[in-house]
């Protein structure tokens, strides 16, 4: 007997088997992420989440349940890759799918390098925040032209748009937080977070960082989801012939 008849999961012969498995892990990691994120406000309630981004739970005591969730993150991305690699015809879509494996290469790094490894996080960060907006609208335009995908087109497009708003508004929330910091200490800007913000000053820059993180797991959600319906519908017709 080959091998391929011993591991039918993993044959090229099924593909949209395996497809499909890789559809579920997606979700499995994505819902893990928001969960270990959720987690980490309960867990460690001392960082605001109003103005403290979530790299800086690394400096609290649950640094490895941050690693965790960046970690998912970055296995839910690549997952999706796998899911929808035989859904994707354009040549815009085939760019897509390379920046959401740098997108996910982004965030797994994220759990090695964290905010006290400046270089490796920033890296990590500039892959992950800045490639999944473009991966994911790259990926909604070509999805959207398979007939398929019709049902799911306009959420992952109204999603995509929002995974670079939200990065727009981290951009924009931080420069606010840092002009207000500057005018109240006479532009002597503290070098490490203080507990707590002075009196008048707006911050909403850690509602930012997580808006990015929830819109990117939805788009995902989404995109992996709508990969199982559309297998099941492939099988149920397969079934049928």
């Amino acid at each position: 007997m080959n091998n391929a008849a011993k591991w039918p999961l993993v044959s090229t012969r099924n593909p949209s088997q395996a497809a499909k498995l890789a559809a579920w892990l997606a979700i499995l990691a994505t819902g893990a992420t928001i969960f270990l994120l959720v987690s980490l406000h309960a867990l460690s309630p001392e960082f605001s989440p109003s103005w403290r981004v979530i790299s800086e739970y690394a400096f609290g005591h649950y640094a490895w349940v941050l690693s965790l969730m960046f970690l998912s993150w970055g296995i839910g991305s690549w997952a999706l890759v796998v899911a929808i690699w035989s859904q994707v015809h354009t040549k815009a879509g085939k760019v897509g799918l390379w920046f959401l494996m740098i997108a996910g290469a982004g965030e797994a790094m994220a759990s090695v390098f964290d905010i006290t490894h400046p270089i490796g996080h920033g890296i990590a960060g500039l892959l992950g925040v800045i490639g999944f907006p473009i991966a994911a609208l790259l990926l909604s335009v070509a999805l959207g032209h398979n007939q398929t995908w019709n049902a799911a087109r306009r959420p992952l497009l109204w999603i995509a748009n929002l995974s670079w708003i939200s990065v727009a508004l981290l951009a924009a929330t931080l420069a606010i937080l840092t002009m207000q910091m500057a005018r109240i200490t006479g532009g002597h800007l503290p070098t490490h977070a203080p507990k707590s913000l002075p009196p008048g000053v707006l911050a909403l820059d850690g509602w930012a960082d997580r808006l990015i993180v929830l819109s990117n797991c939805a788009w995902v959600l989404v995109a992996a989801y709508r990969t199982t319906q559309v297998r099941r519908k492939h099988s149920d017709a397969g079934d049928q012939a």
